[in-house]
């Protein structure tokens, strides 16, 4: 079946053959029928670009690889498909006293395509991306060969450059990882607004080392932020009426729905001001202790279904960079270069350690992700003048979000990719697995 993909930004779709494996035999069978445009892996389809596309090709909709989800609690681990959802993952680990150590900023995502991306969250500056918790993956490649990976023993190689890989050096089936005991399912929660950017980055610095951490920032008004900091709520630490049954209650599921895409223009500089003002006094000026569902601290987003039509017909853009740290006054630039452009959507967070991963996004310092409108006016020179200035300061974009940039700038942002490359070819020596975003960055 032919269809018109598109990434969560809805800018640029392409159409390929979607065909919807459910086990490793028929992923195999679907890899050996790629024809001359090649085949690709796809998940929920939450890259904002063209990571999960490939034009006149082959997309293996991964979503199909299901089944038993097995929690092992002697060890913490669990092992599941790789098409399981991360908020399925959750549904299932809650019950045991458990909970994933890594959860990016919505639940609709698959196991394969979360460490495909390596995604990171809230507590990166504690707990690093979610390969550095993966204990194994099942990997088919494009010959059909099926590889049980680890990071030290089994090809730990491959297991790296698969890891944040975008899906290009092969189609995982499963993956074990290991869990976070929780007494919960709430998170207390501590909220601070700030006026600024320096007092922003001092709430997150070094040595505040609260688990989860992250900061709503206005760029409209001098980068001004909400920072909200938490760990996971013990059971003393719940209302009484709660106390009971204390791993129930992780949240709502989707209560609202943009039905319609939204008109051209809607997103501009005085309705988002407007937004902003009214989210930004919202906020407690100082609060500490508030116990919040799950959902509700790490997922506030996915309460609101389809929110991406909000952005227009012409979708949405977002721009996610890492600094290093020292690295404060780039930061302070890009803030500024982003001043004017319309956002409601505008998220900073502290890194920690990296993974050996070669095309690994994230690294210590500073993140910060930007939504913005596709259509505004000037936002390729823009962006492109952000992209300069993170280069020069030894940063990098991350390639799950990604949807613009020039090629030889993303290659000087990740000096290993030459060693990915060799990785990849030893693999897929025919040059199979291809993406959109792979031509359009040149990465094989």
């Amino acid at each position: 079946m032919t269809v018109l993909l598109h990434g969560w930004g809805n800018t640029a779709p392409s159409a390929a053959h979607v065909v919807r494996p459910r086990d490793a035999e028929e992923v195999a069978a679907s890899l050996a029928d790629a024809g001359p445009r090649g085949a690709l892996p796809r998940g929920l389809g939450r890259s904002y670009g063209d990571a999960a596309q490939d034009a006149g090709g082959l997309v293996l909709d991964c979503t199909g690889l299901t089944g038993a989800v097995r929690f092992d609690p002697l060890r913490g681990e669990v092992t599941a498909p790789a098409g399981t959802s991360l908020g399925d993952l959750i549904a299932h680990l809650l019950p045991h006293g458990a909970f994933l150590p890594v959860t990016p900023g919505t639940q609709h995502v698959t196991l394969g395509g979360a460490i495909a991306a390596d995604v990171h969250g809230k507590n990166h500056h504690v707990d690093s991306s979610l390969g550095a918790h993966v204990r194994s993956l099942t990997l088919i490649t494009p010959d059909g060969s099926t590889h049980r990976l680890d990071p030290e023993h089994e090809d730990p190689e491959l297991f790296w450059a698969t890891v944040g890989g975008m899906g290009l050096t092969g189609v995982i089936i499963d993956a074990t990882l290991t869990t976070i005991p929780v007494e919960s399912a709430h998170v207390r929660v501590d909220t601070d607004r700030t006026t600024d950017l320096d007092t922003t980055l001092e709430l997150l610095a070094p040595g505040s080392e609260d688990r989860y951490s992250v900061a709503w920032v206005d760029l409209l008004h001098r980068g001004r932020a909400v920072v909200t900091r938490g760990e996971h709520a013990r059971v003393r630490d719940l209302p009484v009426a709660r106390r009971g049954d204390p791993l129930r209650g992780a949240g709502p599921g989707t209560t609202l729905t943009v039905p319609l895409t939204a008109p051209r223009g809607l997103f501009n500089r005085w309705t988002m001001t407007a937004f902003n003002h009214a989210y930004y006094h919202r906020a407690p000026k100082r609060r500490r202790d508030e116990t919040q569902p799950l959902s509700t601290f790490f997922h506030p987003l996915d309460a609101v279904g389809n929110w991406n039509r909000a952005y227009g017909p012409a979708g949405a853009v977002q721009y996610q960079c890492v600094l290093p740290l020292g690295e404060e006054e780039t930061l302070h630039r890009i803030t500024a270069d982003l001043s004017g452009v319309p956002t409601f959507l505008g998220v900073l967070k502290r890194m920690g350690r990296s993974t050996p991963a070669p095309l690994s996004f994230p690294r210590p310092g500073w993140t910060l992700a930007v939504d913005l409108p596709a259509d505004l006016p000037g936002l390729g020179r823009l962006l492109t003048r952000c992209d300069e200035r993170v280069l020069e300061a030894g940063g990098r974009l991350y390639l799950a979000k990604d949807s613009r940039a020039a090629a030889g700038t993303v290659h000087a942002m990740y000096p290993d990719l030459r060693a990915w490359r060799r990785v990849r070819e030893r693999v897929d020596p025919k040059g199979v697995l291809v993406s959109d975003l792979a031509r359009r960055l040149e990465l094989l």
